[in-house]
C-alpha cells in the first residue's frame, strides 16, 4: 500500500508527528515497509482459531468503540475450552450505558456500579458471580479506599453467599479516566451447555 493509506488505516499517527523510535517499531512490527507504506497484516493462521464472542449488555454499558473518544476493546470475550466456557471480563468501571463515568468523587457508589455492570455481563451470558474464578480490582488510592473497597466487597461477596470466594489481587494504578475511582477486571468459568 502506497504511504498515503497511512493516514486513513492508521488515524493517530497523523494527529502527531511519529517518533523515530515509534517508526523503527512500527517497521519492525511489520506494519509499515521502511518507505512508510502501510504493509498488509500477516496471514490469519491455518490451524483452526478458538472461537470467540463479545460479551454485551447494553442496558448498563454501551460498547468502547462508541466513545466519543473511541477505545479498542470489548467488554469481555466468551470462548470454549472443551466442556466449559471461559469469561474474560475487561477492566469495568463505574460507567452508564452512554458510556458516561458516574458517581464522581464517591468511591462506594462508583464500586457498587461497577459492581452492577459486571453483574449485567455476567447475566447476558447465564453467568453469575458463583461462577467467577479471579478478579482483579484496581483503585486508583488504595490507602484512601481500600478499607470501603474491602467492607462492600465483603458485604456483596456475603450476601451473594460466594464460598469459595474468587482469588483476587488489589492494585492502585491510574485508570483510564481521571474520573474512575475503582475498575474491576473478572474472569468466570462456566459449563459449556449453559
Amino acid at each position: 500500500m502506497p504511504a498515503t493509506d497511512l493516514p486513513k488505516l492508521f488515524p493517530a499517527l497523523t494527529t502527531r508527528p511519529v517518533t523515530g523510535a515509534e517508526r523503527d517499531e512500527l517497521i519492525a512490527l511489520g506494519v509499515i515497509s521502511s518507505h512508510g507504506g502501510v504493509l498488509d497484516p500477516p496471514a490469519r493462521p491455518r490451524r483452526s482459531v478458538i472461537e470467540r464472542t463479545a460479551m454485551q449488555a447494553h442496558s448498563v454499558l454501551n460498547e468502547a468503540y462508541n466513545y466519543p473518544k473511541a477505545a479498542s476493546f470489548t467488554r469481555g470475550i466468551r470462548f470454549d475450552l472443551g466442556d466449559k466456557t471461559m469469561l474474560m471480563i475487561s477492566g469495568t468501571a463505574s460507567v452508564d450505558e452512554a458510556g458516561l463515568s458516574t458517581h464522581l468523587g464517591d468511591f462506594r457508589a462508583q464500586l457498587w456500579r461497577t459492581y452492577r455492570n459486571i453483574s449485567a455481563l455476567l447475566s447476558a451470558e447465564a453467568a453469575t458471580w458463583h461462577d467467577i474464578v479471579r478478579t482483579t480490582c484496581y483503585l486508583r488510592d488504595i490507602e484512601r479506599d481500600y478499607s470501603d473497597f474491602n467492607e462492600i466487597r465483603t458485604t456483596f461477596f456475603g450476601w451473594l453467599g460466594l464460598d469459595p470466594l474468587p482469588a483476587s489481587t488489589g492494585i492502585q494504578a491510574r485508570l483510564c479516566r481521571e474520573d474512575l475511582l475503582v475498575e474491576i477486571e473478572a474472569i468466570a468459568v462456566i459449563p459449556r451447555e449453559r
